[in-house]
């Protein structure tokens, strides 16, 4: 199975590290053309330097914009007027008890995590329509159907993305554009490995083995009993964003590990 991204040009939302750069990576390797997205000009050219080092024929291009804002999203849709493949990878988390989160938090988790593909989808899907294919995958999590208790208002928008993925799948029926979910579950990105930074030093511990101990205290029902690495995460993303995945749309692919205790 070959996956070849040939002409299509994407865009990866929140892509200068994590789990959203290696899914840029995954897409170039592939042969699309590429938009990078980060918050701050310096970040997010540093991101396309990374991997035009790793990738020198590929055709990559950054765009800093805020996303959590109208603005923003204005301004990279101004930056990039057309799209094949959309990634809404942006994304902020982060433990806080129910009672002490404010509605500016609230605001802002909803303003990030679920407008920013609200509104980048409502501006790219009709040129997909319109050219007869495209597809845009929405990243939510397994934190959708396993609400944490320390992040109720994270697991809330994480499930409005299945609830919008599954309604412009239906929405774009027939049109040869296809709309799909994929929920990851613990994974090493740069922002895990930050917070487990501490017990690695302490411990003296490996990430790897930081991680899995992490994993197996917090999400027990792990089958593969260890955190994903970005890349098998972007693996799956690469896949739906391809030609061969043409019969999937309005689905939510878990890449969970098995954290989630369903069969369905």
């Amino acid at each position: 199975m070959k996956i070849d991204l040939s002409g299509k040009k994407a865009l990866v939302t929140g892509s200068t590290e994590g789990i959203g750069f290696a899914i840029a990576t995954g897409l170039a390797k592939a042969g699309a053309e590429v938009i990078i997205n980060g918050r701050k000009d310096d970040k997010t050219a540093k991101a396309v330097e990374k991997l035009k080092s790793q990738l020198p024929d590929a055709t990559l291009h950054g765009v800093a914009a805020d996303l959590g804002t109208a603005e923003g999203c204005d301004k990279l849709i101004k930056a990039v007027p057309h799209l094949d493949i959309l990634v809404n990878n942006v994304g902020i988390f982060g433990p806080q008890d129910f009672f002490d989160t404010p509605d500016s938090d609230w605001q802002n988790f909803m303003d990030v995590n679920v407008m920013s593909g609200v509104r980048l989808s409502r501006a790219y899907l009709p040129g997909m329509e319109k050219q007869g294919w495209g597809r845009v995958v929405f990243l939510s999590s397994e934190s959708a159907l396993n609400i944490p208790a320390d992040m109720i208002h994270y697991g809330v928008t994480k499930t409005a993305y299945l609830a919008l993925s599954r309604g412009l799948a239906k929405r774009m029926a027939g049109t040869g554009v296809t709309v799909n979910a994929v929920l990851p579950g613990p994974t090493l990105s740069e922002g895990v490995e930050t917070m487990l930074a501490d017990q690695v030093k302490e411990s003296g511990k490996s990430i790897e083995d930081a991680a899995k101990e992490f994993v197996m205290q917090a999400r027990p029902t792990s089958i593969i009993q260890r955190a994903a690495h970005v890349d098998e995460v972007a693996n799956m993303v690469v896949y739906v964003a391809s030609p061969l995945s043409s019969a999937t749309t309005g689905a939510a692919l878990r890449v969970d590990g098995g954290v989630v205790d369903s069969i369905a």
